[in-house]
C-alpha cells in the first residue's frame, strides 16, 4: 500500500509536486469548466436574464465555498503539520472537529438563507427583471449548502494526507455529473433555471457521498472517531484562525461581486451583469490551475516545515514559482487573443458579445502576475502564519479591489469597474513579493543553522 508520509518525507521534490499538483490542476480546471459549461446551458437555454440571475447568486455560492475552504484548509494545515511531526492522534482529532463544524455551519447558512432569500437578492443587486430568475435558482442552491461546504472542506483534507489522486476524482465526479446533468433538467425536463440549480446540488451530494466513503472505507492515512466531533476549543481556533484568510478571500470576493453587481446595474443595466457573469467564470477558470499548484505545494511545505526539511521546502516554492507564473503568462496570452471568440460561446447576444470583449481584455492586463500571487499566499498557510496568511490572501480584494470599484467609476464609468482589476492585481503582486522574500531568507537561515548543528 502507498504510504503517503513516507512519500511527503522522501520523495524528489519535482516528482512530489508533479504527483500533488497535477491531479489537483487538473480537478481545479475541471471544476472550472463546470462553472464556464453551466454558465453556458443557461445563457443558450435561458437567456441573458438567466446568466445574470446566476451572476447575482453568485456571491452566495462564493460565501459557501468560503465557510468550506476555511473549515478545510485550516484543518489540512493543521493535519500535514501534525502527520510531518508524526503526531497521528491530533491530525484525526482536527478532521473530527472539522466533519462536525462545516456540517454545523452548512446548515445554519441554510436556514439564514431560505428565511431571507428575497432580502439577499435585493441586496446583491437583483433589479426587478432578475429576481425571479435569481431566486428559483438560489433557493434550490441553499438546501445543498451543506453538501457544497462539506465537499469543499472534505477535498482540502484529503490533500493534506498527500493522496491528491482521491482529491481530483472527487472533483471529477462532481464537475461532470453537473455537466451531464445541465442539459438533462435544464432542456430535456423544460425546468430551466431551476434545473441548473437542481444539477448542482445533486453533484455536490454524490461528491460528499464519495468523499465520507472514501473516509470510512480505510484507505485514508486518517480514522474517523465518533469521540474527536466533540468540538475542542484550541483546534477550533487553530482551525479558524488558518483558514480565516481563506474565507475572508471568498467573501470579500462575495462582497466584491456585490459592489459589483450593483455598480453595473448602474451605470450599464442588465447586459453589464450578465457580462460580469461571463468574465467572472472565465477569469476563475484561468486562476484555477495556479491554485492548482497551491494545493499540491501546501501538503508537501506543511509537511516539510513540521519535519524541519527546510531544504526541501525552498525548493517546493521556487518550483511552484515557476510553474504557477507560466500557467498564468499562458493564460494571459490566450484569452487577450480569444477574447470575443471566449465571450461568444456563452451567449450569441450581440450587446453581451460586444461589451463581453472589451471587458475581458481590461479586467485581464494583469493576470501573468496572479500565478506568483496565490502560491505566495499559500506558503504562510502551509507553515501555519495567520496573518501573513490573512494579509496575502486579501490584500487584493479588500485593500485594492474594493477601494478602487468604489473610485474608479466616477471617473471612468463602466470601463472603471473593469480597470480596478489589473490595478488591485499589480498593488497584490508587489506586496507578496515583499513579505515572501524575506520569508525565504529565513528558510534558508533555518537550514543553515540545522546543517551546522
Amino acid at each position: 500500500m502507498y504510504n503517503h508520509s513516507l512519500a511527503l518525507a522522501n520523495e524528489p521534490i519535482k516528482t512530489l509536486l508533479w504527483r500533488l499538483s497535477l491531479p489537483a490542476t487538473v480537478g481545479m480546471f475541471v471544476m472550472s469548466l463546470y462553472n464556464v459549461v453551466d454558465a453556458i446551458f443557461v445563457g443558450r437555454g435561458v437567456g441573458t436574464l438567466g446568466i445574470a440571475g446566476v451572476s447575482i447568486v453568485f456571491p452566495v455560492q462564493m460565501v459557501m465555498t468560503g465557510i468550506g475552504l476555511m473549515v478545510g484548509m485550516g484543518a489540512a494545515s493543521l493535519i500535514s503539520r501534525s502527520l510531518g511531526a508524526s503526531n497521528t492522534e491530533r491530525a484525526e482529532r482536527t478532521l473530527g472537529n472539522a466533519i462536525f463544524l462545516i456540517v454545523l455551519l452548512g446548515g445554519v447558512f441554510t436556514v439564514v438563507g431560505l428565511s431571507r432569500s428575497t432580502f439577499f437578492l435585493r441586496l446583491f443587486g437583483a433589479t426587478d427583471t432578475i429576481l425571479p430568475y435569481a431566486k428559483e435558482y438560489m433557493d434550490i442552491i441553499l438546501l445543498g449548502a451543506v453538501f457544497h461546504t462539506s465537499s469543499m472542506a472534505a477535498n482540502a483534507i484529503v490533500r493534506a494526507e498527500g493522496n491528491a489522486r482521491v482529491a481530483m476524482i472527487s472533483m471529477f465526479i462532481g464537475a461532470l455529473l453537473n455537466i451531464a446533468l445541465d442539459p438533462v433538467f435544464i432542456f430535456a425536463l423544460g425546468m430551466g433555471i431551476r434545473g441548473a440549480a437542481v444539477a448542482t446540488v445533486i453533484a455536490h451530494v454524490v461528491t460528499t457521498l464519495y468523499l465520507a466513503r472514501y473516509f470510512l472505507s480505510g484507505k485514508s492515512s486518517l480514522r474517523i472517531r465518533v469521540k474527536n466531533f466533540i468540538l475542542e476549543r484550541t483546534v477550533v481556533r487553530e482551525i479558524v484562525a488558518i483558514g480565516f484568510a481563506d474565507f475572508v478571500r471568498t467573501a470579500a470576493g462575495s462582497f466584491i461581486a456585490v459592489i459589483i453587481n450593483r455598480t453595473l446595474g448602474f451605470y450599464g443595466g442588465d447586459v453589464s451583469i450578465a457580462v460580469f457573469g461571463v468574465v467572472f467564470r472565465v477569469l476563475h477558470f484561468a486562476v484555477m490551475p495556479s491554485r492548482g499548484i497551491a494545493q499540491g505545494l501546501q501538503p508537501i511545505l506543511g509537511f516539510s516545515y513540521g519535519a524541519r526539511r527546510y531544504d526541501r521546502g525552498i525548493e517546493v516554492i521556487r518550483w511552484s514559482v515557476i510553474i504557477a507564473t507560466v500557467i498564468s503568462l499562458s493564460a494571459f496570452l490566450i484569452i487577450l487573443l480569444f477574447a470575443r471568440s471566449i465571450v461568444g460561446i456563452f451567449s450569441t447576444d450581440a450587446a453581451l458579445i460586444s461589451q463581453g470583449t472589451h471587458a475581458i481584455r481590461l479586467i485581464f492586463m494583469a493576470l501573468f502576475l496572479v500565478g506568483f500571487q496565490v502560491v505566495g499566499a499559500t506558503i504562510f498557510q502551509a507553515i501555519g502564519k495567520a496573518i501573513p496568511t490573512f494579509i496575502l490572501s486579501t490584500s487584493r480584494q479588500i485593500l485594492f479591489l474594493i477601494p478602487l470599484v468604489f473610485i474608479l467609476p466616477h471617473f471612468f464609468q463602466l470601463n472603471g469597474v473593469w480597470l480596478s482589476f489589473p490595478i488591485a492585481d499589480t498593488l497584490s503582486f508587489i506586496i507578496t513579493l515583499a513579505m515572501v522574500i524575506p520569508q525565504m531568507r529565513e528558510f534558508k537561515k533555518q537550514q543553515i543553522l540545522m546543517e551546522a548543528g
